[in-house]
């Protein structure tokens, strides 16, 4: 979902300080009071999908991926941008005087917005056995922050998640990414529309573009590495996401060596089981994609990792889709790779291997856990 999203961080914008898991994720609950909700499929259009959406709530513009140095060194990466509308188009917000107070109290402002955006950035240095992470807030006004949708590029100062570049900055990392050709998107859910709970209203516009090859540099203690490899594109917009009963997800994003991909999220109810409106999408190597169901996904727990900020989370899988004939284990490239936001989550690189209609596979990938942390 990228899900991803929900990335959650958005909610650091409206969380509450100190406020427990499940309702940090309470701004990914149908709340739309005003803003437009994803409740009916519609006709997908690019590259203005590409764009921003500021009839909903929120939205992000999701970039994760695996990476090789040219001396065969592994990183992994996520650069994410996240939009949250705080007043519907339309609507009044109150008038605010411009900045001293040198005009009359009906002026309007150049700070004054209608959304905020929120920024994740991090890194898997795999020889080092090293994560990092940063994040960045900023209004979406005066150009601090913002998304367009040709090119498609989403920004808050220098970070930029786009169809040209991927760039980002923090915790002695920093990371430039030229993009290579998009690809045709993947709509997820039923032709776009990814159903999250049966209430009305969760539920968001999903399309993924699964395989993006990317090359650059990454920075760190004056020396440069010059790095290649794949990256995923997921991107969501809605206005209400979670039900009221669910208290947060696994996502799973595959890439296998054969050229086919998986994605799947699992979401998770309050006492644990697995919501029957978990789904996925299933792309072969020739690039035909169909959505998988609840039931046509097995996903098995192998092992934990204990976070030292407190909370128990996933860290080795199983995952079988019969109908693909897919049985693969899936493994942290570390076992520590949670971004201490608020809320917390985990979001990391992953290594998959084992078979497929009985042939071996291996391949690599992303996965975010989603209201484990306490």
């Amino acid at each position: 979902m990228r899900w991803a999203v929900w990335s959650a961080m958005v909610l650091c914008c409206v969380a509450r300080a100190g406020a427990p898991p499940s309702q940090a994720l309470d701004v990914l609950r149908d709340s739309a009071k005003g803003f437009t909700r994803a409740d009916a499929p519609r006709t997908f259009e690019f590259p203005r999908d590409h764009g921003p959406h500021p009839d909903f709530r929120h939205e992000w513009w999701y970039m994760t991926g695996n990476l090789d140095s040219d001396t065969g060194e592994r990183f992994g990466f996520e650069v994410t941008v996240f939009r949250v509308g705080l007043a519907p188009p339309g609507s009044s917000v109150g008038a605010v005087s411009d900045v001293g107070g040198t005009t009359g109290a009906d002026a309007v402002s150049a700070w004054r917005t209608r959304e905020v955006y929120v920024a994740h950035f991090a890194i898997t240095d795999v020889a080092r056995g090293v994560f990092k992470f940063s994040d960045r807030y900023s209004r979406g006004a005066l150009g601090l922050a913002g998304a367009r949708a040709d090119p498609m590029r989403a920004w808050i100062d220098d970070w930029q998640v786009g169809a040209s570049k991927i760039h980002a900055r923090g915790e002695g990392y920093e990371l430039t990414l030229d993009v290579g050709t998009l690809g045709d998107p993947v709509l997820n859910g039923d032709h776009g529309l990814s159903r999250k709970s049966s209430e009305p209203g969760s539920a968001s516009y999903y399309y993924s573009i699964p395989r993006i090859a990317v090359h650059g540099a990454i920075a760190r203690g004056g020396a440069i590495s010059h790095v290649h490899g794949l990256a995923w594109l997921d991107r969501e917009w809605g206005s209400g996401s979670l039900g009221a009963g669910e208290r947060g997800w696994d996502w799973f994003a595959f890439q296998l060596q054969d050229g086919s991909t998986l994605m799947f999220y699992s979401l998770r109810q309050d006492h644990g089981t697995r919501d029957p409106n978990s789904a996925g999408t299933w792309v072969d190597a020739s690039g035909h994609s169909r959505p998988l169901s609840n039931d046509q996904v097995s996903i098995d727990v192998i092992d934990h990792w204990t976070s030292p900020r407190g909370g128990r989370y996933p860290s080795r899988w199983r995952v079988r889709v019969p109908s693909t004939g897919l049985d693969v284990e899936v493994r942290p490239v570390l076992a520590d790779q949670e971004l201490a936001t608020r809320p917390r989550y985990w979001e990391g690189a992953v290594d998959l291997r084992g078979v497929q209609s009985g042939r071996d596979i291996s391949g690599r990938g992303y996965v975010e856990l989603v209201g484990y942390g306490e």
